[in-house]
């Protein structure tokens, strides 16, 4: 009886880690010829699946260089991901995004910032990897001076830890963190939560009380989901769905929090703040589906947005 395809598609997936171009098709050749040849039921998925990651693999983006530490600001905000050397940071955004990034299991395989983008909610969020902090990252140790600089500049920090490890080298990332003076909003990511054993999160989460804790692991879909679902907490924004006069299609934005109907409308064009007569909503801000409502109508997470000039 071949073996339920759940689990085949988990052990696919290690296999896969940390593998690009010629590595990582060949190694979905060999399984795809290893499968049985159903046409239907799960299998015929699985089989799909690795057709696409086939795909994937060959359309991959360039692998990025970089000779400075300074990352440009791409999408609706710039999350960092910081942690101690190895600590799974490298393997979590090439997950979430379709860049191709060198990652090993040893130290300091990333030597720069590593910006990615990934959709979250419909909108681009960009992720960007700070290579592993040490002790003395404040003083300029290791050029932690610019690392902790790209940090600064982001919107919100998600802290990687990987499940199984000493607490130690966490703890020192915090205090280089907390000696720059930094005080973004966080999370804590328990990398590898699929390998941790029996109460490492909850080691983990009683040695850091004061951030909420996130387990994540590459091989496990719901978890990355749970992972884009705090990243998006950080960013401070709201998502709302414009729409255009009789149609059904609506389209994702992202704004600040406490942000107006005139601001929906501003976005979509500066001369529409000026000419719109209100709009109708739909969604958690109104008291009822299509609520007409005013320029200063305050939108909320989900609403649906049709402007009217």
């Amino acid at each position: 009886m071949p073996m339920p395809h759940q689990v085949q598609k988990q052990l696919i997936k290690r296999r896969l880690e940390g593998t690009e171009g010629v590595q990582r098709i060949r190694i979905l050749r060999a399984v795809l010829a290893e499968l049985p040849g159903y046409k239907n039921g799960p299998y015929a998925d699985l089989r799909a699946w690795i057709m696409d990651e086939i795909t994937a693999t060959r359309v991959r983006a360039r692998t990025l260089h970089r000779d400075s530490v300074a990352v440009r600001r791409e999408g609706v905000a710039q999350i960092a991901l910081v942690g101690p050397p190895n600590a799974g940071k490298s393997s979590l955004l090439q997950a979430l995004s379709e860049i191709q990034i060198e990652t090993g299991d040893y130290p300091f395989t990333t030597l720069r910032p590593t910006p990615a983008l990934t959709r979250i909610r419909g909108v681009l969020v960009q992720l960007v990897e700070i290579p592993g902090l040490i002790a003395g990252a404040a003083e300029d140790r290791g050029g932690g001076r610019a690392l902790l600089g790209v940090l600064r500049g982001a919107d919100g920090v998600v802290l990687c830890h990987d499940a199984s490890a000493p607490l130690e080298p966490l703890a020192a990332v915090r205090n280089e963190i907390a000696a720059a003076a930094i005080g973004l909003p966080s999370v804590l990511a328990a990398t590898k939560a699929d390998e941790a054993g029996p109460g490492a999160l909850e080691r983990l989460r009683a040695a850091v009380p004061d951030l909420a804790l996130v387990p994540v692991s590459v091989l496990d879909d719901a978890s990355l989901e749970r992972f884009r679902s705090a990243v998006w907490s950080l960013t401070g924004l709201v998502r709302v769905f414009t729409r255009r006069p009789k149609s059904l299609e609506a389209d994702p934005m992202a704004l600040p929090a406490n942000a107006t109907v005139r601001d929906v409308a501003g976005a979509l064009h500066g001369d529409l703040a000026t000419a719109m007569r209100g709009a109708q909503v739909w969604g958690p801000s109104g008291r009822f589906a299509g609520q007409r409502v005013g320029a200063d109508h305050v939108v909320m997470d989900g609403d649906v947005i049709e402007v009217l000039v």
